[in-house]
Order: C-alpha cells, then sequence, then structure tokens
C-alpha cells in the first residue's frame, strides 16, 4: 500500500483536473479570440468593399471616433484627432443645416435619424454618404451618439443618371416626352378654376426633312441640338421645353402668362429658328410653325389637340408663323404634316 496519505492523493487529483480545465478554458479562449479576430477582418474587408465605416460621437462633449473607412471617405489620414467643428465644414451649409436640426431632435428625443448628404472632402472631392445616427441614453440621459457612414456617390451617380435617361432626351438636353406629359397634366389640374393664362406651344421645323434627305442624319442631329440651343435660351422662364418627337418640341408656359406674352414668345420662337443653322461654313435654313393653346380648364388631351390644331393651321398659313387657337376653329383630326 502507499504511505502518501489521501487526502493528498486527494489535492493531487484536484490539482490536475483543475489544471486541464484551466487549459481547455485557455484553449477555447485562444479560440474564441482567433475566431473573433477572423470576423474583425472580415468585418473589415466587408466595411472597406461596402464603403461602410462606424462612428461614434460621445456627449455633451463631442469628441468623435470613427472607423478606418470613415476616415478615408473625408480624405483624413487614418487616426489623425477629429475636431466635428472642422468636420461639419465639410457639408454644404444647407445640409450642415439639416444635419443638425436631425441631430438635435433625435437627441431631445433620445431616438436616431438617417439621411443622405453631400459633401467636399479636406482634399476637395465630391462624395454622397448615407448617414444613420442612434442616441444611446444611461439613466435616461444622453451619452453619445452612433451609427454608420456609407459612401453612396456610385449608387448616387447610377440614381441620378437612370432618373436622367427616364426623363431627357438624349440628343437635345431637353425634356422628353414623358416628363412633357406629367408637366402638362400638372399645369391642366392648377388651372382647374379656368381663370388662369398659361399656354402649351408646340413647335415643329420647317424643312427639316429635306436636310435629313440631302445632307444626312449626322448634319440633320446637329441642328436638333442647335434648335435646342435657341429654344432654351429664348423660352427661359417657361416651366418646360421639350423635344416630343423628332423635329417637334413642347413649350409649357405657367399660368403667369398672358395671352398677349405668350404672343410676343411665339414671335420670338419664329424668328430664332428661322435664323440659318451653320455647319461647317455652309448655312441651313429652317424655319418654325407654331400653334399655341391657351389654357382655359380643359383636360390635358383636350388642350394638346388645341395647339396641335393650332399649328395646323400655322403651316396651312404659310408655315414659318405662328396661330393661336380659337375657338370657333375646326378641331377635327387633321392630315399627315408636309416637313
Amino acid at each position: 500500500m502507499s504511505d502518501i496519505p489521501s487526502t493528498e492523493l486527494s489535492d493531487a487529483d484536484t490539482v490536475v483536473r483543475l489544471t486541464a480545465e484551466l487549459g481547455a478554458k485557455e484553449s477555447l479562449i485562444r479560440e474564441q479570440a482567433a475566431a473573433l479576430t477572423h470576423i474583425r477582418k472580415i468585418f473589415a474587408r466587408a466595411s472597406v468593399a461596402a464603403r461602410i465605416g462606424v462612428w461614434e460621437c460621445s456627449l455633451p462633449d463631442e469628441t468623435l471616433q470613427w472607423t478606418d473607412v470613415v476616415y478615408d471617405i473625408f480624405d483624413l489620414p487614418r487616426g489623425s484627432i477629429l475636431d466635428r467643428t472642422e468636420i461639419v465644414k465639410c457639408y454644404p451649409e444647407q445640409t450642415a443645416k439639416e444635419l443638425h436640426r436631425r441631430r438635435t431632435r433625435a437627441i431631445e428625443d433620445r431616438s436616431g435619424f438617417s439621411m443622405d448628404a453631400e459633401i467636399i472632402t479636406t482634399k476637395g472631392n465630391h462624395r454622397w454618404i448615407r448617414l444613420t445616427a442612434t442616441v444611446e441614453c444611461e439613466e435616461g440621459v444622453p451619452v453619445r451618439i452612433f451609427g454608420m457612414k456609407q459612401d453612396i456617390t456610385e449608387q448616387k451617380i447610377l440614381l441620378d443618371r437612370t432618373k436622367y435617361l427616364a426623363e431627357y432626351d438624349l440628343m437635345t438636353g431637353l425634356a422628353n416626352r414623358s416628363q412633357f406629359q406629367s408637366k402638362l397634366s400638372d399645369i391642366c389640374e392648377r388651372d382647374g378654376d379656368g381663370n388662369s393664362c398659361g399656354a402649351l406651344l408646340l413647335v415643329d421645323l420647317d424643312g427639316f426633312k429635306n436636310v435629313n434627305d440631302t445632307l444626312g442624319h449626322a448634319v440633320g442631329d446637329d441642328c436638333l441640338k442647335e434648335i435646342a440651343d435657341r429654344l432654351k435660351s429664348v423660352c427661359g422662364e417657361a416651366e418646360i421645353v421639350a423635344r416630343i418627337g423628332g423635329d417637334e418640341f413642347g413649350i409649357l408656359l405657367g399660368l403667369h402668362f398672358s395671352p398677349t406674352a405668350t404672343a410676343n414668345l411665339a414671335h420670338e420662337i419664329v424668328e430664332a429658328l428661322s435664323r440659318p443653322v451653320l455647319h461647317c461654313g455652309q448655312q441651313i435654313k429652317l424655319g418654325a410653325s407654331v400653334g399655341i393653346a391657351l389654357v382655359d380648364g380643359c383636360a390635358q388631351s383636350e388642350l394638346f389637340k388645341k395647339a396641335d390644331t393650332a399649328l395646323y393651321a400655322a403651316k396651312a398659313a404659310g408655315r414659318n408663323t405662328f396661330k393661336i387657337f380659337e375657338r370657333d376653329d375646326v378641331s377635327h383630326v387633321r392630315g399627315p404634316r408636309a416637313a
């Protein structure tokens, strides 16, 4: 039999067991630490790829803390000292005011907010960010505000481009027919009482088909661009100037335009579009017929039909002129226009 007392054996066994348990726990902690480090690396990589950074601002001393991506978004050296007063200067004035308003309200309400904002970085780069914020409280007192900032510049550019393609004519830069129809509907609704002025003008180029047939479509396209520039110049106070067909343009005048002002503008349009277009030293002669329908409470389709009838009358009168629809004009469906 062993001479070692049983109590000593028991203590030795306990030490071995506890040592083994401690080793197992240390091993588990190392594994968890490694897993946490790996997760942090994945988060950091995902954060960089998505251009999303985390920020925190302590209250009330306004001390800022940023992750690396936020530094990158603002073009600041990573880890540099942050001064919130200077950071706010990266936001345009109106945006900074809106940010202050939302931030103040969130702190007062112990809530949060989100907004898309434009910034001008310390290097002068223009970027768009999506900012989220949440207020954290301790015993009902706001102690910090934190959230994320994401660079959405590419998304903003793509969205603006998509919207532009949906609303504008690529060749001339004028509004397209879709945007024109929407604006026409809006102005007709605003004139529901029928007591306001304003007008719809349809402009059709005279002689444009001959340009395409004799000089080619490339020259015709250049002519359209020049015509569009002249219309934008003459119709600066119009609600919208649009290209609504191949060589047809639509102009909407606001309800503040009187019939006399409308007629004067139509005269200016005819004069401006009758000037020759210079192309490679060659003078290309075009003209314009203009049909006008005064906004008088009629429906959108009826207003367009009246302007179209007046346009046909202008062409029948010899072209290079304008006509205003009169109530006793024939408004039946007309035949095809000559170019």
